[in-house]
């Protein structure tokens, strides 16, 4: 399925994208995916293959999509309406909200025991949550450590032989821990973006999700973005794949009727558990390309856009996400380099690839990448499901991304 107008892209270079595209649907790797790319009120979409590696339905435009990582860099412009409403401010301590998270200990090696402990040298506070520095994530250089081990065991992220428990439970577990850097001090990834809900919940009196739809998904007409897919829809819900890293051979991840995402989940996890569709997403990154805005309407204020659009980090701050993007490209596939992170997403702060300086957004372990970039005027969405045990679904979205900057055409 093809549909375009040609401002913005040249035909010969959509063409060539959907060549790319379809040479992976074809080949078995990706069972089917839906990319769009919007320029200048101009949108393109290729709806390619089918829902399950073996045939079934037809992959459409209006496919839902488990959203995995790339719900971070949505779920946080709940924590922004909050900031522009004065309900929060960025240096304010979190204790009030997050009374598990005060007098917080910080581990004396990452690799020490969990008892080996010195004081925080200061509070939580909101900014550090925002950012990713509040001092818990996932270290996947650090796996095998007393702390990760605690983290898993505690069903503290999501996916684990564990489940997530509900908010309250979760914190009081999350509470248990020590820190691994003292606050402030290292960019550490998921835990923090799970944890925004928590504070966006705690502080607005609603479920985090009852937030994001009144001030968020209703707003913008994201009408299919939830944090399940119900019954009645499920049959739009692809099967979702994690294939052998050592064979290639297709295993079930999640299955749509009965899986993971056709129930309400008892957490709400602003880190990955969100489903949308293609034009949702779209929605969504135009929103934040017009400095908050969408169909005249004023979804967040310029600066706070501003904020979550552009890089939060010192070099200090960055140096171990920096050095992961870098040193493991070969478990990572590539993704990550982009040199910067604002609030709840990735932000290039310089050209390591076809993309330029400025570009915002976030990839997914279930296939997923979704930037918006500002100094073309241009967003780009591509979905699949197909986890990242291999390095098919990494490298779809890469030539996604440089097929598409080739067509752009002014």
């Amino acid at each position: 399925m093809m549909e375009t107008s040609n401002s913005g892209f040249s035909a010969a270079g959509l063409r060539r994208l959907r060549e790319v595209l379809t040479r992976y649907v074809a080949s078995g790797k990706i069972p089917g995916l839906v990319a769009l790319a919007s320029r200048g009120g101009h949108t393109h979409v290729e709806a390619l293959g089918t829902m399950q590696h073996d045939g079934g339905a037809p992959i459409r435009r209006d496919t839902i999509f488990r959203m995995a990582s790339t719900s971070k860099p949505v779920s946080i412009a709940a924590a922004m309406v909050l900031l522009d409403e004065c309900r929060m401010r960025l240096d304010d301590v979190v204790d009030p909200w997050l009374p598990e998270l005060a007098d917080r200990r910080v581990l004396t090696r990452i690799d020490g025991p969990l008892d080996d402990t010195v004081p925080a040298r200061r509070p939580i506070t909101v900014r550090d949550v925002l950012t990713s520095t509040f001092g818990l994530g996932m270290d996947m250089t650090a796996l095998g450590t007393p702390i990760l081990n605690a983290v898993f065991e505690r069903g503290l992220t999501p996916n684990l032989p564990e489940p997530m428990p509900g908010p309250d439970e979760w914190m009081r577990r999350l509470g248990e821990l020590p820190l691994m850097h003292q606050p402030g001090e290292h960019w550490q990834y998921q835990l923090s973006s799970d944890l925004v809900g928590v504070l966006v919940s705690r502080i607005s009196g609603q479920s985090f999700e009852d937030f994001l739809r009144e001030r968020i998904f209703g707003p913008l007409g994201m009408k299919d973005t939830a944090f399940h897919v119900p019954d009645d829809q499920i049959d739009r819900l692809p099967t979702l794949y994690a294939p052998d890293p050592a064979t290639g051979e297709f295993h079930v991840w999640d299955e749509a009727k009965g899986g993971r995402w056709n129930l309400p989940p008892t957490f709400q996890g602003g880190g990955g558990g969100l489903v949308s569709t293609a034009d949702d997403y779209n929605a969504y990154f135009r929103m934040l390309l017009n400095g908050g805005t969408h169909n005249g309407k004023r979804i967040l204020s310029k600066p706070a856009v501003e904020l979550m659009t552009t890089n939060r980090l010192s070099p200090e701050q960055n140096a171990a996400r920096n050095a992961l993007a870098t040193n493991n490209v070969h478990i990572s596939f590539g993704q990550g380099q982009h040199g910067g992170w604002g609030m709840g997403m990735a932000v290039r702060t310089y050209r390591g690839d076809y993309a330029p300086l400025g570009q915002f957004g976030w990839d997914g372990g279930s296939g997923s990448s979704t930037y918006a970039d500002p100094a073309n005027q241009l967003t780009g969405i591509l979905l699949t499901q197909v986890g990242m045990t291999v390095p098919d679904p990494a490298q779809v979205i890469h030539d996604f991304w440089t097929t598409l900057y080739q067509a752009i055409d002014d």
